[in-house]
Parts: C-alpha cells; structure tokens; sequence
C-alpha cells in the first residue's frame, strides 16, 4: 500500500493543473466588459468600486463554477495536488489585492487601484499558473504587463486598462485554453 500510495503521489505531482475552463475565461472577459460598461456610467467612484467588487465575485463564481465541471468531466479530483498547489499559490496575491483595495480606498487613492488589481491577480495567475498549462503563467505575466502599465498612466486610463486586462486578455487566453486545452 506504501508503494501504491507513493507512485499516486508522484503521479500527481508531475501533472498541471488543468481544471481550468477557457470558455469560463471568455464568459468572465465579457461580465468584465459589461462591468467597465456600467461602471463608466455611475457617477461616483464608490459605485464604480462596488461594480467592480461584484464583478470579482461573479467572475469567481464563473470560473470555481466551470472548474468544478471540468474536473468532474475529466473524472480527476479539483483538490488534487496540483489543483491544491494551484490554489494555495493564487489564493495570497487575491488576499493583498483585497487588503490593499481597502486602504488605497480609504486613502483616496482609488486611482490606483486598477493597476494594483491586475497586477496582483497576475502575480495570482503566473504562481498558480506554474502548476498549470504553460499558457496560463504567460497569460499572468500579461496581466502584470497591463498593470504595471495602469500604474504609471494618467488614471483616466485606467478604465479602458481594465477592459483590455481583465475583458480583453480573458478573452483571448480563453480562447487559447478552450481550443488547445479542450474547453
């Protein structure tokens, strides 16, 4: 039973993370267009954060949704070593995020936020990333890219970033991982 036990382990741990769904991402890139879209329509940046806020938890809800379906239809356990490591690496930079959301806010520094939200949900996607498919770091290193550039913009850019990160880039890796990685 040792034996058994040890080559399941070691079997686990050489495969990646692939309960990630790539139509789940292009559903989450359009909910996030659509928040931009609403978002840019309210008049005050407490309702644009609270379009945002409920953006980030109806994208969670999309993605844990269809990672459960995936790994269900691929008969592996979604909390399977790799699924766990993927879990336990995004999950602190989405700690931070939400941490730091709360006192740049609190500060009035709000004009920064979209730069730190995808930067730190990048920094989530290239360390989950690493125990998943190798476009899903590539897709994280993106989102730092975007950030990273929000950060040093005129904060009116940072709406028109947000679309292209968090509506665009989902978009399109979704694409990428529903066709090379199946759905």
């Amino acid at each position: 039973m040792d034996n058994l036990r040890y080559i399941r382990e070691t079997m686990e741990r050489a495969t990646a993370f692939t309960a990630i769904s790539g139509w789940a991402l292009v559903l989450v890139g359009g909910t996030a267009i659509a928040a931009a879209v609403v978002a840019s329509r309210v008049s005050s940046v407490d309702a644009g954060l609270v379009v945002w806020l409920a953006e980030a938890l109806i994208a969670l809800a999309i993605a844990g949704g269809a990672s459960v379906r995936k790994a269900r239809a691929s008969k592996m356990p979604l909390f399977s070593m790799p699924g766990k490591r993927f879990a336990l690496s995004f999950s602190p930079p989405m700690v931070v995020g939400a941490l730091l959301t709360a006192v740049l806010y609190r500060a009035g520094l709000s004009s920064a936020l979209p730069g730190t939200w995808m930067l730190l949900y990048g920094t989530g996607i290239v360390t989950g990333g690493a125990f998943s498919v190798k476009v899903v770091p590539v897709m994280g290193l993106c989102f730092m890219a975007v950030g990273a550039t929000a950060l040093f913009l005129p904060a009116s850019w940072g709406a028109g970033l947000m679309v292209a990160g968090f509506g665009g880039l989902h978009v399109l890796f979704g694409i990428i991982i529903a066709r090379r990685y199946g759905g």
